[in-house]
């Protein structure tokens, strides 16, 4: 009998299960590993003095130390000590011990380790793929799904009427909804993690159907997921919010949803929306400039569509979405399109070099620049902070603007540096922060400290960037791996349809959870008691709202992942 059927995974590690007693949770690391020469610390939520780190394969004590005095985090409501064990470097997997404690899931040292976790997460997208037959292959046999929503069809609100052939793309969450403004943020920072890390990304195979041409894989992956997106564009240069279904699906296979795969918009004129709008010219604008040495057609393509996009927004500003009469599927509702416009104009910018779009952007930026000083919480929604990272990445139409944008980067990069310092968890999030997605906030404070990195090289900042990622695999007040099958203790509960409804034991692979919500937005946080915000999660599939994925966080996942490949 699995343990996991009766508790939650979480409880399940503190006790006997199956009859072998497991590592206790009380003891966090990160479940992948450390970096050699990196910081390496583990935490304790136990009254301890002294630790130890043993190999996993003789049980041969690599390295003793002394915890850190206690520390109160209140948003976790955890006392918690520090295991600092950086001097060890050694390859090799271990575990941490502790007497009267117990000991920790094991984890690994070594310059490869994140390679695995990297391909996983990307392999992940594939999975999300709609309108092609999946199969994980040998190494997970039996994570298949067959081609699925393979007939779109216009719904009244978008305008048009009758079929339209809109197969492709990537379902966007638990659910098998596509929405324009996730797309553009996902596809988005995964071509900009290709952009900063190619060197080390270009030869990895994610063994996907694309494989072997000339094109790298994650930029392969990228351009399902673009293509789709070119389709929602209509004749006149506007695009649809999305495509989904009248009602989300009950818990069924992505080929069992056999509901009209609708193309939705506003249900008046001019049908589409500014904010979808200009996430598909931000979007294609930068494709055009980063898949132009692999393939020039596909990248004039999109440029060709960026431009009447932007022609479109520019006509048309501020039409708002809001999900039309019948339509109960995700909204992604948005009535601010300035910082999607002034991501349009930057990115068409730094592709064309066309003054019109830094113009634009320059009589504009100044009102975005405070959006830099701390993530968003819905990451899809606020895209100003991508507008003015890809204008000062792009060089000098006005210095004095880049030099705007890279202090004020700077600045808020070392805030955050320093609350990473001073957090008991080693985590950049605030208290405000654990909303729905939290774990794309964690991820998405990561990004930020990386960019900013690019900006003025900080050790500190990568310190910090790698910081979440540990807090993501493991190194939390559940001691959980929020990816699916990464880890000794993962996640396993996903609100993920294909997870839910297929024959396998564990979820699909690779799947970065939403994390906690302090907010308690559906039936299970709102039964949980009273608790500090970090603790306001269940791994359950039922909890939508902590407990779902979603293509936007994973992608920054990605980007934290592809930082830490060697």
């Amino acid at each position: 009998m699995k343990c996991a059927i009766l508790l939650p995974v979480f409880l399940c590690a503190a006790i006997a299960c199956g009859g072998q007693q497991q590592a206790t949770v009380a003891i966090k690391v990160d479940q992948v590993g450390y970096l050699p020469s990196a910081p390496k610390i583990a935490l304790v939520s136990a009254a301890a003095q002294t630790f130890t780190v043993k190999r996993v394969a003789d049980g041969h004590v690599a390295f003793e130390g002394t915890l850190s005095s206690p520390t109160h985090d209140s948003d976790t409501g955890d006392t918690v000590q520090a295991a600092d064990f950086s001097r060890l470097r050694g390859a090799g997997t271990y575990y941490l011990e502790i007497t009267g404690v117990g000991r920790s899931w094991p984890f690994a040292i070594g310059d490869g380790i994140f390679s695995r976790p990297y391909y996983l997460a990307m392999r992940g997208f594939y999975g999300q793929r709609c309108g092609i037959a999946v199969d994980l292959g040998p190494e997970f046999p039996v994570y298949t799904h067959a081609a699925c929503h393979l007939h779109g069809a216009f719904d009244h609100s978008s305008g048009k009427q009758g079929p339209r052939d809109n197969v492709g793309g990537w379902h966007d969450a638990g659910d098998f909804g596509r929405y324009m403004p996730s797309s553009a943020v996902a596809t988005a920072t995964l071509m900009w993690t290709w952009d900063l890390y190619k060197p080390k990304l270009r030869a990895i195979s994610l063994h996907i159907p694309e494989s072997g041409n000339s094109t790298p894989d994650l930029l392969n992956e990228t351009r399902w997921n673009l293509e789709w997106m070119l389709k929602m564009q209509d004749s006149d240069g506007g695009v649809w919010q999305k495509q989904t279904s009248a009602q989300f699906p009950d818990f069924i296979m992505p080929e069992s949803d056999t509901a009209p795969s609708l193309v939705i918009g506003t249900g008046s004129e001019p049908f589409k929306s500014t904010c979808a709008t200009a996430d598909l010219a931000a979007a294609a604008a930068l494709a055009a400039r980063v898949f132009k040495p692999f393939d020039p057609a596909f990248a004039a393509r999109n440029l060709d569509a960026a431009r009447k996009a932007w022609k479109w927004a520019m006509a048309h500003p501020g039409v708002a979405f809001k999900n039309p009469a019948g339509i109960t599927t995700g909204e992604y509702g948005d009535s601010q399109c300035g910082d999607e416009m002034l991501w349009a104009a930057a990115e068409l910018w730094r592709t064309t070099g066309e003054a019109a779009y830094g113009t634009y952007f320059s009589g504009h930026y100044a009102e975005y620049l405070p959006a830099l000083d701390s993530p968003a919480g819905e990451g899809w929604k606020d895209t100003a902070p991508m507008a003015l990272w890809a204008y000062a990445f792009a060089g000098s139409y006005d210095g004095h603007i880049v030099a705007d944008i890279q202090e004020r980067t700077l600045r808020a990069a070392r805030r955050v540096a320093e609350r990473t310092r001073a957090s008991a968890y080693h985590v950049s999030m605030a208290t405000g922060d654990y909303v729905w997605g939290s774990n794309g906030v964690a991820a998405n404070y990561g990004m930020q400290l990386l960019i900013a990195n690019q900006f003025q090289p900080d050790p500190a900042f990568v310190e910090a960037a790698a910081d979440n990622l540990h807090y993501l695999l493991g190194r939390n007040t559940f001691s959980l791996s929020w990816v699916t099958q990464v880890g000794a203790h993962p996640y396993r509960h996903p609100h993920h349809r294909p997870s839910e409804a297929d024959q396998n034991a564990e979820p699909w692979p690779g799947l970065l959870s939403g994390g906690p919500d302090a907010n308690r937005q559906d039936k299970v946080t709102r039964a949980l008691p009273t608790m500090p915000p970090a603790q306001m999660y269940r791994d359950d599939r039922d909890s939508y709202s902590s407990n779902e994925v979603a293509i936007n966080w994973q992608a920054m996942l990605v980007f934290l992942l592809a930082s830490q490949v060697r």
